[in-house]
């Protein structure tokens, strides 16, 4: 019985966790993929594999045009070999493409011109982007976009907000410079200025007052995504419904909303990037393969919809990972084609070579970082 109720649990905890995980993943790295291949066949380059995982094959079929499409056992990454690559970091087999006739060169990717090959790495990580735009475009499409008017329904005792001269009341109308429309905003600029003092304009009693606050450090519970470290002003929203609304869009609109939240991610990710590098930030809202999938099933059990949206912060996530100038990702790449724009000759292969070897040490330690760090926050009571 005790084994039974083992299996069980142990089957439950598959079913919320590890299958949403790998779908999300799996579809997230098939788009970013699917860049890559699109943009490389519209080159003129020869795919000799797309493959959704690693390790032994499940299956395949070779398609017309001599691509193999294959499924592998490790259903966490992908990739796509271009013909005459050395393997399927896309390093090119200098000797190989060195023995082919000129015309069968011309299907390489180290044949290409300069401009196809950085636009073929570059589409990867774009995909990404616009996978994101459109499962938030969609999700407007659906529910419509709440918006809240920035009125301060509350200000907590002790809080920067209330040692700044907030009151209940007041209507922010900027932060920064920047005009506020609602509360999400508010919110948002907030997320944007950790540890950073924020100049606000005020409307109260008919009349502007200028505030200054900066933001504190605080933990704070979002439900499924876990306990987050996160800049806090000790604001909260007015609860009258009248200054709540929800907006519907047409398509082109819900477009664009969808690149704004788009915009608005990359803009947090560079201002967290920021912030660990000026100290302000800690690695704590970091999360590897365990918190990943920990969030996505946390999202699952909330709803289709919930995965959804969480499915658009992580292809963006994705992107932006892959733009690092890290050799064996896609910014390592366009890092080398950098070079060889300036210099006006690729790197020598033992320099690639050797930036390859760093890459791997980097995305290794950052792995293990990143995992360790989840497992000290499963096993930590706090």
């Amino acid at each position: 019985m005790a084994f039974v109720q083992e299996l069980q649990a142990a089957g439950a905890w598959v079913g919320w966790y590890v299958l949403p995980f790998v779908v999300v993943m799996t579809a997230i790295v098939f788009f970013h993929e699917l860049g890559h291949y699109l943009v490389a066949r519209w080159c003129g380059v020869k795919i000799d594999a797309f493959s959704l995982g690693f390790g032994p094959e499940l299956y395949s079929r070779i398609d017309k045009h001599g691509t193999r499409w294959r499924l592998a056992a490790i259903p966490v990454g992908g990739y796509v070999k271009f013909h005459g690559d050395a393997n399927a970091a896309s390093a090119p087999d200098h000797d190989g493409v060195a023995a082919m006739t000129p015309q069968e060169r011309a299907s390489t990717l180290a044949g290409q011109p300069l401009a196809n090959r950085a636009a073929i790495v570059a589409a990867g990580p774009f995909a990404n982007f616009l996978l994101a735009v459109a499962i938030f475009a969609a999700l407007f499409v659906v529910f419509g976009r709440a918006e809240q008017t920035p009125r301060i329904g509350a200000v907590e005792a002790g809080s920067p907000a209330a040692l700044a001269g907030f009151q209940v009341g007041d209507l922010v109308k900027a932060v920064n410079g920047r005009p506020i429309a609602t509360f999400e905003d508010l919110q948002q600029a907030t997320l944007l200025s950790t540890g950073l003092p924020m100049s606000f304009v005020v409307e109260r009693a008919g009349d502007e007052a200028r505030l200054t606050a900066t933001p504190e450090i605080a933990v704070v519970d979002q439900g499924p995504l876990g306990k987050r470290r996160m800049g806090r002003l000790g604001l909260a929203s007015t609860r009258n419904p009248a200054d709540v609304r929800i907006d519907r869009c047409a398509l082109p609109l819900c477009l664009v909303w969808g690149a704004q939240e788009v915009g608005f991610i990359v803009e947090a990710t560079g201002a967290y990037v920021g912030g660990l590098i000026a100290g302000r930030e800690t690695a704590d809202n970091m999360s590897g393969p365990i918190g990943v999938g920990q969030i996505a099933g946390e999202m699952a059990k909330v709803s289709l919809w919930q995965l959804l949206s969480l499915a658009g912060l992580f292809s963006v996530s994705v992107g932006l990972m892959n733009l690092l100038p890290v050799p064996l990702l896609d910014g390592g790449h366009l890092l080398y084609f950098a070079f060889e724009a300036a210099r006006g000759r690729p790197l020598s292969d033992r320099m690639q070579q050797i930036g390859i070897r760093i890459g791997v040490a980097f995305v290794a330690a950052l792995v293990i970082f990143t995992t360790s760090h989840d497992i000290l926050r499963l096993v930590s009571p706090n």
